[in-house]
């Protein structure tokens, strides 16, 4: 049985590698766990191993809000230390502090 270990974690800041876009960690799935035509929609050439962490992101870029699916190796720590505006944050996370975003919610 494999072991893999996520780099990022929940509440994290990061910035896609390629693509103009960053965002908070909100969910991680050990190895890829979407569905096969999300998969087979990338490139050939671009797709990611499946076996590595993907991280599900509360996304902005400078058009809009978005939630994203991303491979570990496609990600990098975000070096800004500016807050991300992504209108859901607050479903799931407190204030930014030090950096990051403590995830925050109640149970009923």
């Amino acid at each position: 049985m494999q072991t893999t270990q996520a780099k990022y974690h929940i509440g994290q800041i990061v910035r896609h590698r390629k693509h103009p876009f960053r965002g908070v960690v909100f969910d991680v799935d050990a190895m890829f766990s979407n569905s096969e035509a999300w998969y087979e929609a990338i490139p050939e050439e671009s797709r990611p191993n499946r076996d590595q962490p993907f991280y599900h992101l509360l996304a902005e870029n400078d058009d809009s809000y978005y939630v994203a699916y991303v491979s570990e190796q496609n990600l990098m720590a975000d070096p800004s230390g500016e807050p991300v505006e992504h209108p859901d944050l607050g479903d799931l996370f407190g204030d930014f502090t030090d950096g990051r975003y403590p995830l925050q919610f109640q149970l009923n």
